[in-house]
């Protein structure tokens, strides 16, 4: 099967709409991921599957917590573009801010933006806690699969989003445990709904996870 259809079949199984166009950029993304891997180790993930499998259709679960409208959308810590560049792909009509402070990173970055030719996206060699002022209460969703704790995650982006703002964080089976933790020691719950899906093709679950500051 090639990476294409692969990513045409995931995508069938997530019941998520899909372009030709779209398919096209997310193979650009794959061959610039592997010609710049080769140099600059931007992921350990070296095979077409495993890209495909567990960076493209992984990120995209993330479309299942996008409200239906135009937002202005935070990546943090977004290392390869991931889940950033995919939501992207698949939502042309969003405002995407992507923050890593990898210099690598970032030009890799900024390269796949020139690539795919997609618009209304700010790349920052930043961490989060590096954003001045200008960013407070910025942005309507902030999401992130950086190796942040949930409690980790809230207190670094909430400053970041607005009053009706989001925060979308995917964890694995341990889950359970760690949002047990959050609600003993938070009082009040920020977690505004979990979401469980089957990664397609891979024995692994992912908890989709939407929380309130």
């Amino acid at each position: 099967m090639t990476p294409a259809d692969l990513l045409k079949n995931g995508l069938n199984q997530l019941d998520i709409d899909y372009s030709e166009s779209q398919i096209n950029s997310f193979m650009i993304y794959l061959s610039e991921l592997k010609k710049w891997n080769s140099t600059y180790n931007i992921t350990a993930l070296k095979t077409d599957k495993d890209i495909v499998i567990k960076h493209f259709l992984d990120s995209l679960l993330y479309l299942k917590a996008m409200p239906n409208r135009n937002i202005k959308l935070a990546d943090i810590g977004s290392g390869g573009g991931f889940p950033g560049i995919p939501i992207k792909i698949m939502l042309p009509h969003i405002e995407l801010t992507l923050i890593e402070p990898s210099r690598k990173k970032v030009s890799f970055l900024r390269n796949i933006v020139r690539k795919t030719g997609l618009s209304e996206i700010t790349v920052l060699q930043k961490r989060m806690e590096q954003l001045d002022d200008t960013f407070n209460k910025h942005f309507d969703l902030i999401v992130s699969r950086a190796t942040f704790s949930i409690r980790e995650f809230l207190d670094l982006a909430c400053p970041f989003v607005n009053d009706s703002g989001r925060l979308v964080i995917s964890k694995g089976p341990k889950a359970e445990d760690e949002l047990k933790q959050i609600s003993r020691t938070a009082g009040i719950s920020p977690v505004e709904n979990t979401m469980l899906f089957k990664l397609p093709y891979a024995n692994a679950v992912r908890h989709i996870i939407i929380l309130k500051c």
